[in-house]
């Protein structure tokens, strides 16, 4: 399915919010930011950067801005995406089709792209000391080849690797987890690297 099957699918589907998220897209387009489709969601880019996406759930619908700490935020609106984990990322939830407001949202967008264009963007904080947790140690340890892989990732993406493991919090949950990131380790493929 091409970009544009993905992207209708998304929008016509039946769902609680249709109506809503069309609104959302309307106002997108009117932006002047290019549409994509990007981890099952509409994304919105300037020259090839994500600056918003629309989303739909179960209880509301919204959009998200990717770098939408450096929002003025007049409204008081946006709620950090995960509070302690997400430095940028900040969302504006509706639950219902009355309290979506068009022109504050079209006004957001608009700073949103602008704030893109004078390139503000939170950075991937640069680490220099990896943590490796002891089941991934051993792994490694044992595999002499697995260690080439992982030492060849840059230290940010070793990171991603270990926090996962770190993260989980029964064994069971470290083992599984382990299991499933030691081939993309063999492969050379970054934790993350389908969403970048």
């Amino acid at each position: 399915m091409d970009k544009s099957q993905k992207l209708d699918t998304y929008y016509n589907s039946n769902h609680l919010f249709k109506e809503g998220i069309t609104q959302l897209r309307e106002l997108a387009l009117q932006s002047g930011a290019e549409e994509d489709f990007k981890w099952s969601f509409p994304v919105y880019t300037l020259n090839g950067k994500n600056v918003f996406g629309i989303c739909k759930f179960k209880s509301y619908f919204g959009i998200w801005f990717f770098n939408g700490s450096f929002l003025k935020d007049p409204k008081k609106v946006l709620e950090n995406a995960q509070e302690g984990k997400t430095k940028g990322m900040r969302h504006w939830k509706f639950n219902s089709l009355d309290e979506l407001d068009e022109k504050g949202v079209f006004a957001y967008m608009l700073e949103s792209l602008e704030n893109q264009e004078k390139g503000l963007e939170i950075k991937a904080e640069k680490t220099s000391k990896v943590f490796i947790p002891e089941q991934l140690q051993a792994a490694l340890d044992q595999n002499k080849a697995l260690q080439s892989s992982f030492d060849a990732f840059t230290p940010y993406k070793q990171k991603e690797f270990c926090e996962y493991i770190i993260e989980a919090k029964q064994q069971a949950t470290k083992l599984r987890r382990l299991d499933k990131i030691l081939p993309m380790i063999e492969k050379g493929v970054g934790f993350n690297d389908g969403y970048r």
